[in-house]
């Protein structure tokens, strides 16, 4: 339970975000922001104002979306209980306005996207890498965005792949966005932003979608005082789980050999003692291009991804949760039953604000029945 209030703090600006004026926090009615840790999704916000006629407040905002100033960046955070957390740190994308009637305030929407959208406006196509590795070619992709507080995390691939430019020369095909996500790919891995850990700063991660680490304070259902959810419902796909089989061509005799990948990976350890089995198999016919290590570590990641039959959704208070629900990482649950309680990752969180109101939408996932842990960490 939380004794504390919680405070929102909103910054914008072209390039650098500071504290917006008072009077634009006193027409903000509410906010709305999706964090989500799924391959190939985007966080999102939306900003909503009610506003008095000739109103300064829209000035900005509706020039942004009309390419003046080309960028406008916003963030917003929230401070629990002492603690700051960034929930997003991104670019406006559009704006919409809706006039007052018989003496009402006019409505303003601005929504916006994670500094990712800018990755996407960017298109390098033609861009030449001699004798770099992976992980060096995304560090040079990241580096033109550390004028905007971008810090890259870069786990390097498995795979040593560092090609003779007398051979070839690799070649960037598409968006900074798109040839990170498809290298990513390629490596079994993930590509994400992550806002914080301050305002205007945030963290270009890639690697391995790590389902790792130390759970945050266990959501709790059915247990009368210690309850601290709104809602909380499951369900288990026992037909999601497949097989991927990977094809390695042999490089003598140029046969190719199918190969099925079970879901094993130290990054992604099982949450439930009880999995389902694969009902049907999964090809992944582009592997006969790659290596052998790169074919394995692609079905590693397709499996690690139709392992997750078990799934819940819910809503909570963060006043009564005590603190705000991080995506991208672990989470236990209580009081559920013996099938569904144990640890789970957090896969999207939806946070939204109102005066007076903060609650939250959350998603979770986990590769089985039964938990794994004797006690759920509290």
């Amino acid at each position: 339970m939380l004794s504390g209030p919680v405070h929102l703090t909103l910054l914008a600006g072209p390039a650098v975000p500071v504290p917006v004026p008072r009077f634009v926090l006193d027409s903000l009615t509410g906010v709305t922001v999706r964090s989500t840790a799924e391959p190939g999704r985007q966080s999102a916000f939306e900003l909503t104002f009610e506003l008095e006629k000739n109103s300064p407040v829209p000035t900005v905002f509706l020039l942004v979306g009309g390419g003046l100033p080309p960028v406008l960046r916003v963030v917003v955070a929230v401070t629990v209980g002492g603690a700051p957390d960034v929930l997003i740190d991104g670019v406006v994308t559009s704006t919409g306005l809706v006039p007052g009637a018989d003496g009402g305030p006019s409505v303003l929407t601005v929504h916006g996207m994670d500094l990712t959208a800018l990755m996407e406006r960017i298109d390098g196509t033609g861009t030449p890498f001699p004798a770099l590795p992976v992980a060096a070619r995304v560090l040079t992709v990241l580096a033109k965005y550390a004028a905007l507080g971008v810090v890259p995390a870069v786990v390097p691939s498995l795979v040593a792949d560092v090609p003779n430019p007398l051979e070839r020369i690799p070649v960037q095909h598409g968006t900074d966005l798109a040839y990170l996500r498809r290298m990513a790919a390629r490596s079994g891995y993930v590509f994400t932003h992550i806002p914080g850990p301050v305002p205007g700063a945030s963290i270009a991660y890639w690697g391995p979608q790590a389902k790792i680490g130390l759970p945050q304070p266990a959501l709790t259902v059915d247990s009368d005082v210690q309850t601290n959810v709104e809602s909380l419902s499951f369900s288990y796909d026992a037909e999601s789980a497949t097989l991927p089989v990977v094809f390695i061509q042999n490089q003598q005799t140029k046969a190719v050999v199918p190969v099925p990948i079970p879901d094993v990976s130290p990054l992604n350890p099982p949450l439930g003692l009880v999995q389902p089995p694969p009902t049907r198999l999964r090809y992944i016919r582009e592997t006969a291009k790659l290596g052998v290590a790169e074919a394995v570590l692609l079905g590693m990641a397709k499996a690690a991804t139709s392992a997750d039959a078990v799934k819940a959704e819910g809503s909570l208070d963060v006043q009564r949760y005590g603190q705000v629900l991080k995506p991208r990482s672990l989470v236990g649950v209580r009081g559920a039953g013996t099938a569904f309680d144990g640890l789970y990752f957090v896969r999207s969180v939806d946070h939204r604000l109102r005066r007076g109101s903060f609650t939250q939408q959350f998603s979770l996932v986990r590769n089985g029945l039964v938990s794994t842990l004797p006690v759920v960490p509290v």
